[in-house]
């Protein structure tokens, strides 16, 4: 899966309240599933053997958690810069199915001011096409002063 680097050191922290710009990853493929399996070592066949996870009682293969994980992880890192992330967490809410567009958004929930920079506290949301939330997540990132 090719995930253009989009990232950007902000000049500035952001303020309470700043959105990010939504962002969307996908359609989902199986081909991405595959790969994600052999590059993470997850190698459980309801993420790429279709009558496995039919036999299962799923209707066909799924996303790794981790995968969209890290799709959400990539999101914020772009928006607040990968050298600053000091925490990320995140819950599992809905399965990310082949076909499914993800959309990424953010919102800074609290700042405090500290000697080398702005700890900047956000929530984090994926959305599937349909609506449903596939994550929910916080991360926090310690942002460095302008000079």
């Amino acid at each position: 899966m090719n995930v253009e680097d989009k990232s950007v050191e902000p000049a500035i922290a952001p303020v309470l309240g700043t959105r990010a710009e939504t962002r969307t990853f996908g359609p989902m493929t199986p081909e991405m599933f595959v790969v994600y399996s052999g590059a993470a070592g997850d190698l459980n066949p309801m993420h790429y053997d279709r009558d496995f996870a039919q036999r299962a009682g799923y209707p066909s293969i799924f996303a790794q958690g981790m995968l969209s994980a890290a799709l959400l992880s990539t999101f914020a890192t772009d928006w607040l810069g990968p050298n600053n992330i000091r925490r990320f967490h995140v819950r599992f809410r809905d399965i990310v199915w082949p076909g499914d567009e993800l959309t990424c958004s953010g919102e800074v929930t609290k700042t405090q001011r500290h000697a080398d920079g702005t700890l900047v506290s956000i929530s984090l949301s994926m959305m599937r096409q349909t609506g449903d939330t596939a994550l929910q997540g916080e991360a926090d990132f310690l942002v460095p002063q302008a000079y």
